[in-house]
Order: structure tokens, then C-alpha cells, then sequence
């Protein structure tokens, strides 16, 4: 097996490690609140008694993660109790499939506009134009999710250009795609803002580079050194956060999903807390940590690429 191979293995069993514990924590704490989705009900006491030793709920904690621990190691993870018994495999995987397209290609648009961006403003450090680009970017960065999303909202319901939140369940792909911009504008805008900073500031230092100023020196026409040059020597610290931009994504979803009524992780993640489904909760916590752990993944691989002095093996 190649070295890359091994950091591949090694790196997918670290993710299924994390996996573990972070959906295990969920589950534990969701089973630590007072409480539970049954305390709301105004029924006889006797069936509540009933369905709580059904559910294994009257169970000491350490037996209850032991069954749940014993399922979830089947890929099963119990059923829901907010959504009538359904499943939360299947819930998960229902939902997981609308975050991470929303989150896919934010990612896209993020790069798109915050590379380019990132690029001019560190290559122009003193135009007009480098500036405005870091006036802009600095506004997106202070601007909270949620009143991004907000504004977004009001901005499509005040000029109808654009539907104001949900997805409609049937229909052609192409009809309904329309729907994606605003999530997809939501989350891309403040990620592609924190690039371009990260950016501009590795172009910035590359272009002290003793090979670029050699390059400069023999005559190498300034747009090559910018963008073929310099931005190859800046890759490798954008590459080794586009991990971390993944989890930015995630934890943005949340806000996202809930105030634009998207139909993924965040908002079933919401439901299951409000609810107290310790079972979906601890569903949502595997499904975004196992997103957070391949985005790291594909991030560590392409940095790997990129940089081959990179030890691997680590």
C-alpha cells in the first residue's frame, strides 16, 4: 500500500473515530435533559409508563447507550419519536442529501468568488479596486448569519425575483433550482469573504518570494507572475483550510435551514432538539460530523498534492 493510500486509511478511521464520539456525546446529552419527548403529552400515566419501557427510556443511562452504541455499530439508530416512529437512518439520509447540496455548492461559489478575489486585492494591495474588495469583504464577515439570511429574505420577498425560502418536494430538477440560490447566497458569501482575506494575504507574501523576484527580474510579464506563479505558491495555506471552511458551512446550515425553511440537517437537527429526540439528535451530530470529517479529508489529500514535501504518513 502507498503512502497516500495509508493517509487515506488512516485519516477515514480518525473520521469514524470522530463520528463515534461526537454522535455518542449527542446522545448522552439528549438523554441527560430533564425530560423527554413523552412529558408533553397530557395522557394516562399508565400508557406514558408504558410507552417510556417500550422505548427503553426508564432504562439506567449507561444501558440505554449501551443498546443504542449496539444498534448504531448496525448502521441502526433507533427510530424517531418526532416523526411517528420513523427511522432515523432514513430520516438522516433523506435530509442529508438537501445540506449537502446547499453546502456543495456554496463551497463552488465561495471559491469562485473569494479565490479571484483574494488574488487581485493581494497582488493590488494599494488600488482602488483592492480596497473595495476588503471594505466588502469585511462588511460580509461582521454580518451574523442569521440576519444575512434575513436580509436575503426580505430582499427576495420586496422585489419577487426570487422565492423567499422552502423547496418544493415535486418537480424537475431544472424548475425547481431556482430555490437554491438564496441558501446556496447565504452560506457561500461569508466563506468566500474569509478566503479572499486568506488569499490576499498568501499571494501577498508569495510575491516575496526569492523565486518571484527572480522571475520579475528576468522580465516574466506581471499577469503571469500573479496568476500563474504566485498564486501556485499561495495554494497550500488556502488548501489546508478548506477543512475547517467545511465545518463553517455545517454550523452555518443550521441558521440557514431553519430561517429559509430548507428541508436538510439544520432544520431536523432543530425539530429533534425542540422535541427532545435524543435518537435524531444523535442521528444529525453523525451525519454532519461524518460531512465535517470528509471535507477534511478532501482537504488534506489535495494539500498533500499540492505540497509533495508534505509527510503524509503523519
Amino acid at each position: 500500500m502507498g503512502r497516500l493510500s495509508a493517509f487515506i486509511v488512516k485519516r477515514a478511521l480518525r473520521a469514524v473515530a470522530l463520528v463515534l464520539v461526537v454522535s455518542s456525546a449527542a446522545m448522552v446529552v439528549g438523554r441527560l435533559t430533564p425530560g423527554d419527548h413523552l412529558s408533553a403529552f397530557d395522557a394516562d400515566p399508565a400508557v406514558i409508563a408504558a410507552e417510556r419501557h417500550r422505548l427503553g427510556l426508564d432504562q439506567p443511562l449507561h444501558r440505554q447507550y449501551a443498546d443504542w452504541l449496539a444498534r448504531a455499530l448496525r448502521f441502526d439508530l433507533g427510530e424517531s419519536t418526532t416523526f411517528a416512529g420513523r427511522s432515523v437512518t432514513s430520516l438522516v439520509a433523506e435530509r442529508t442529501g438537501p445540506s449537502a447540496l446547499i453546502g456543495g455548492l456554496a463551497l463552488v461559489v465561495a471559491t469562485l468568488l473569494g479565490i479571484p478575489a483574494g488574488i487581485v486585492s493581494g497582488a493590488r494591495r494599494r488600488s482602488a479596486g483592492a480596497c473595495a474588495i476588503r471594505i466588502i469583504g469585511m462588511l460580509t464577515l461582521s454580518v451574523p448569519p442569521m440576519v444575512l439570511s434575513l436580509a436575503l429574505l426580505v430582499m427576495a420577498s420586496r422585489t419577487g425575483w426570487l422565492p423567499a425560502g422552502g423547496f418544493p418536494v415535486e418537480g424537475a430538477w431544472v424548475e425547481r433550482a431556482h430555490y437554491l440560490i438564496l441558501p446556496v447566497l447565504a452560506l457561500a458569501l461569508p466563506v468566500g469573504a474569509a478566503l479572499e482575506r486568506l488569499q490576499s494575504r498568501a499571494v501577498a507574501d508569495a510575491l516575496t518570494d526569492p523565486a518571484i523576484l527572480a522571475a520579475r527580474a528576468r522580465g516574466v510579464p506581471s499577469h503571469r507572475i500573479v496568476w500563474h506563479h504566485a498564486w501556485r505558491l499561495s495554494l497550500k495555506p488556502v488548501l489546508a483550510v478548506y477543512g475547517v471552511m467545511i465545518g463553517a458551512l455545517i454550523s452555518g446550515s443550521f441558521v440557514v435551514e431553519y430561517i429559509m425553511t430548507w428541508p436538510g440537517l439544520g432544520r431536523l437537527m432543530y425539530e429533534a432538539i425542540m422535541t427532545r429526540d435524543a435518537n435524531l439528535v444523535a442521528g444529525c451530530a453523525a451525519a454532519s460530523t461524518a460531512l465535517l470529517a470528509i471535507g477534511i479529508l478532501v482537504s488534506d489529500i489535495l494539500l498533500s498534492l499540492v505540497d509533495p514535501r508534505l509527510e503524509i504518513s503523519r
